[in-house]
């Protein structure tokens, strides 16, 4: 690797977008002496709603705990089935396996990473009872063909927009399309917060069974008992979790609302370079993009045709990192992983499309605090990598 492509120091792969203005929201908080779930979380959650024109906005400390409250205000149980990609995050599945329920994989579309609808059909059975859609880097799902078979089905929807704020589809910002909408602040994501999620829905019995479960199955409203507002008596209507969100998480996630689309917009642009400079490359394949869908870009997958290569992904990583580039693999398919190729007899070809996928991507960084500089910096380190590497 030539010196003029090696960074003196590390570029993160993803990083917050922090500022004063968060500092002094969350110092706000910490002086006023409210530290867990209070009038922030309130504010965050109405200010939320609005922005996505959705009913309701139900906090979370994760968008795992929103996906499984989720599952758990329709009802899931034990033996019933979910159906999802196999191409996500861990929590995707975990969230079904809590109910001891089945998380039924299925393969994705080479093109866009996102589920395949003609496999979900194929896939539903008497026991399935909701399709769980990730938007794969925050470009939509096919919607209207997951919505289709929900409805031939009687099954409900889950969206994973995990990395999907804010992204619209066909004109409306996914939150509000589907049964159930789970949304995620991690310190990586588009908003946030560093730990967080968001439940969206327009259905008042959901919404109000998600905020009783998300803090211990307790009447809602039970964080007012502290407050003048409150009274000492409370109810446990059910078993519920320890999932709620603290004041101080929503301060910040309040600026980052505000700042949301200079965020995205940032990104889209950075996007826009890489297209450019990796779009003519014979050794690189760049995002796809649907007519149907905005894409925010929370991540920049970049698929290698390694056969144009001399090299394999692990070794492309590897001269990435001795760059001082952070780089970074969405995803190892779920079912490559031991506990479910254990639990159900996977095998990495029975999903050849995720297979394939997950054995040549890499994401690059990409995130609003990048510099022109730094992106260039990602650009020539790439560019050098498969001009040295390529194949024939």
């Amino acid at each position: 690797m030539t010196n003029s492509t090696i960074r003196e120091t590390l570029l993160p792969f993803a990083q917050p977008d922090i500022d004063q203005r968060e500092i002094d929201a969350v110092s706000e908080v910490v002086a006023s002496g409210w530290l867990t779930t209070g009038p922030k979380t309130v504010e965050f959650e109405k200010q939320f709603a609005a922005y996505l024109g959705v009913k309701h906005a139900v906090s979370v400390n994760s968008a795992t705990a929103a996906m499984h409250l989720a599952l758990e205000a329709i009802g899931l149980q034990r033996d019933d089935e979910v159906i999802t990609s196999t191409f996500t995050f861990a929590a995707t599945a975990e969230v079904v396996r809590y109910f001891d329920a089945k998380p039924v994989l299925v393969d994705i579309h080479a093109d866009t990473f996102n589920i395949d609808p003609v496999q979900i059909e194929a896939a539903v059975t008497p026991k399935t009872k909701a399709i769980i859609p990730v938007h794969v880097a925050g470009q939509a799902a096919d919607l209207d063909a997951v919505h289709a078979i929900a409805q031939k089905y009687n099954l409900r929807v889950i969206e994973d927009a995990a990395h999907s704020l804010p992204t619209c589809y066909k004109g409306r910002l996914i939150g509000g399309i589907s049964d159930l909408t789970a949304f995620s602040f991690y310190a990586t994501k588009t908003l946030a917060t560093g730990e967080g999620g968001m439940i969206t829905t327009n259905n008042d019995q959901w919404a109000d069974r998600c905020r009783v479960m998300r803090l211990h199955g307790m009447s809602k409203d039970a964080w007012k008992r502290y407050t003048g507002e409150g009274s000492w008596r409370y109810d446990l209507i059910a078993p519920g979790f320890k999932y709620n969100l603290t004041d101080m998480a929503s301060a910040l996630g309040l600026v980052q609302l505000s700042k949301l689309e200079t965020m995205n917009a940032r990104r889209v642009a950075i996007a826009a370079q890489y297209d450019t400079a990796f779009g003519g490359d014979p050794a690189l394949i760049t995002p796809v993009l649907t007519a149907d869908s905005t894409h925010p870009y929370h991540l920049y997958i970049l698929r290698l045709n390694l056969e144009a290569l001399t090299i394999d992904r692990a070794a492309f990583i590897e001269h990435l990192r001795q760059a001082n580039i952070g780089v970074s693999v969405h995803w190892i398919p779920l079912h490559m992983h031991t506990y479910y190729a254990n639990l159900y007899g996977y095998q990495p070809e029975d999903y050849p499309v995720a297979h394939a996928v997950g054995m040549s991507c890499i994401s690059l960084p990409i995130y609003s605090k990048m510099t022109d500089a730094d992106v260039t910096d990602v650009i020539n380190a790439v560019c050098d990598i498969t001009t040295r590497h390529r194949a024939g």
